[in-house]
């Protein structure tokens, strides 16, 4: 039987829009203690980083660089 529990999601939670696209950004803390980041696209298409993070600030930070670093289309998947 698995136990349940509660996702808390963060504040930082977010909409992020670069070069005229929007990712949805969630940031949530499951029952392991650490902030998970996951980046939704227009077409539904999720990225999930596999590393929590200490604090949802931290993973906001994270989203940031990538977008910054390697363009938003990046997270952007293919329409399915």
């Amino acid at each position: 039987m698995e136990d349940d529990f509660e996702v808390e999601m963060s504040p930082l939670s977010q909409e992020l829009t670069d070069s005229g696209k929007s990712v949805r950004v969630d940031i949530y803390r499951g029952n392991t203690g650490g902030w998970n980041l996951e980046v939704v696209d227009e077409f539904g298409n999720s990225t999930v980083w596999d590393d929590e993070f200490d604090s949802d600030a931290a993973a906001l930070d994270e989203v940031r660089a990538t977008i910054r670093d390697d363009g938003i289309d990046s997270l952007i998947g293919i329409k399915s």
